[in-house]
């Protein structure tokens, strides 16, 4: 990195939020627990015909996704198209009401109702409102099962059911917990760069980092998000890229740094 500095005369960071949530529990140590992007990205070389076969394949086997956002119904499909025997996907939160509360979530919010991707429309349960305890294994280490419990929110904080654990069967567990910004350590921690409170590369209203001549865009600036963020942020931090090397800009900068969806 410091040659990459020496020889330019700005830098643009764009490497993502690839540090993958855990979920630290009795059990974790064993075979068959993976985080998402363990899984998916060999499944889809298989598809296009770059790799033979997936490391994990979850053919005629009982698969369990934790987290209910977008990644775990990636799973969810990729799983059934692998023959799983079963598929189910776990979420802390309520199931969703089916239609949008025009009072408490108005258009142009993001809408917090009831989604069936086409993931689901091929099959596998969904279990709303559960938490994860235990992973459970045979003599060999490997993962037979796990425990759950029925949570309800009060308060703002999710408190365990009493009387509602049960085991449910799992041979694979996929992790889709989210991300919590990018990956630290070697060339990143050499930099010296400033985070913010959500563990993102911090930066100013030019994208600019701490160190000057250093800019970020995208997932490692503003943490997990979509494309069309990225895209966005990629223009206004050419912008701020411009401006510091030129004094000026005419560069359109579509959106600063701090904006977010409307929820």
């Amino acid at each position: 990195m410091e040659v990459l500095r020496a020889s330019h005369d700005a830098v643009v960071l764009a490497c993502g939020a690839t540090q993958w949530r855990d979920l630290p529990i009795p059990g974790r140590a064993l075979k068959g627990i993976h985080q998402a992007m363990q899984y998916l990205p060999p499944a889809n070389r298989v598809q296009h015909g770059d790799m033979d076969e997936s490391p994990i394949d979850v053919n005629g086997k009982h698969v369990v996704i934790i987290g209910g956002g977008d990644t775990g119904a990636d799973c969810l499909g990729t799983a059934h198209r692998q023959g799983a025997a079963s598929v189910t996907q776990l979420e802390i939160m309520p199931m969703p009401a089916a239609a949008r509360n025009a009072k408490a979530n108005p258009w142009p919010q993001f809408a917090m109702v009831y989604k069936v991707t086409a993931a689901h429309e091929e099959g596998g349960e969904r279990l709303y409102s559960v938490i994860t305890e235990e992973f459970l294994g045979d003599e060999d280490g490997n993962l037979r099962a796990l425990r759950l419990s029925e949570v309800e929110r009060i308060d703002g904080q999710f408190v365990k059911v009493e009387g509602t654990e049960r085991e449910i069967p799992a041979d694979f567990v996929f992790l889709a917990l989210g991300f919590t910004g990018p990956e630290k350590g070697s060339w990143l921690d050499e930099m010296e760069l400033d985070y913010d409170e959500r563990g993102n590369v911090a930066r100013d209203d030019q994208y600019m980092t701490n160190q000057p001549g250093v800019f970020v865009a995208g997932d490692m600036g503003r943490g997990q998000s979509l494309i069309v963020w990225a895209i966005a942020e990629g223009r206004a931090a050419a912008a701020g890229v411009d401006e510091y090397l030129m004094g000026e800009t005419r560069l359109p900068a579509p959106i600063p740094p701090t904006a977010r969806p409307l929820m």
